[in-house]
């Protein structure tokens, strides 16, 4: 099959890219490079069945011809997004951009290049702040960030081409996303802080703060696994992917980034239940649909967390 995979240089998309290569596809890249890096796609590069464009899918006008010419798709992969949430939070027109405008043009794409089937990479900030367990069927959806504004938005948008001229339509919910390659998130950017400074690492909010974690890896066998197994069926999917248990703190994480580089910084708290605007700070997620499909991840979140932590640290140079 031959697939386009947006954002294709990113740390999810570039481990998508590597997954469905080992699979025998054909792929086409695309990426605007702000966040994602080519050396992500060293294996891919020289693999004869991998093209790769940068582009700007945020504005449609700058969008190369060459790239539908590249089609027809039999699938897009779309997971280029803003993934800076606090960013979002300053200005509204980076999530616009970023995340729902890469998506209607991502849909054009696909119906230009008459892909019948569309993945999305969204998140569990479409639900917003609530106290119950989340699960696919869990609403109103009221999302507290632009960042989950924009994806719900985008949720809706795909939702609507299913009706018109997609055969399938893949959406799923990721929690928070960990592991090698990464550009993003608060392991990236401890490391970052101990590279500037051994002694003190700075952890906004009081450290209680304690999501769900999934590595990268495992991220990628659910959503393969989850259009295999679904393929057959026309219509929506949503799936939440994550582990099946309540998280790791943020205080942990800060604690095993400082044993893995060598330990000796104090943690300094910046105070309050959350990191930034727009944070939620805790969640409790229900991946029962997925579990009952076949699939369930190996790591639970600490053991997820503990290799996340080794690989960036290692790619860091901690």
């Amino acid at each position: 099959m031959t697939m386009l995979v947006t954002g294709s240089a990113g740390f999810i998309g570039s481990h998508l890219v590597d997954a469905l290569l080992a699979r025998g596809s054909t792929v086409v890249g695309t990426d605007n490079l702000v966040r994602g890096r080519r050396e992500n796609l060293s294996a891919a590069l020289v693999n004869e069945r991998f093209s790769f464009i940068e582009a700007e899918l945020g504005d449609p006008q700058h969008v190369p011809a060459a790239l539908a010419a590249l089609g027809p798709f039999d699938m897009v992969w779309h997971m280029a997004a803003n993934s800076d949430i606090a960013a979002g939070v300053e200005d509204d027109g980076i999530d616009f951009r970023d995340t729902f405008q890469t998506t209607r043009t991502a849909l054009a794409l696909a119906k230009t290049t008459g892909a019948r089937g569309f993945v999305f990479a969204s998140t569990s900030a479409v639900y917003g702040e609530l106290d119950e367990t989340l699960s696919e069927t869990t609403g109103p959806l009221l999302p507290i960030s632009n960042y989950g504004a924009m994806k719900l938005a985008a949720e809706a948008a795909i939702s609507a081409a299913a009706e018109t001229f997609l055969d399938a339509a893949w959406i799923m919910r990721f929690p928070n996303v960990i592991g090698s390659r990464a550009t993003h998130g608060v392991i990236y950017d401890f490391c970052s802080k101990l590279l500037a400074d051994r002694e003190v690492l700075t952890v906004l909010g009081n450290g209680t703060q304690q999501k769900p974690y999934l590595h990268v890896a495992e991220l990628i066998e659910a959503m393969l696994f989850i259009v295999d197994a679904t393929a057959e069926t026309p219509g929506r999917h949503l799936y939440n992917i994550g582990p099946q248990d309540s998280g790791v703190t943020v205080a942990e994480i800060a604690a095993a980034v400082i044993e893995q580089a060598g330990g000796g910084a104090r943690i300094a708290y910046t105070g309050g239940d959350r990191g930034w605007v727009g944070d939620v700070p805790r969640f409790a997620y229900s991946t029962r649909k997925l579990a009952n499909l076949g699939w369930s991840p190996k790591l639970s979140s600490h053991d997820a967390m503990q290799r996340a932590v080794a690989e960036c640290c290692q790619e860091r140079g901690l």
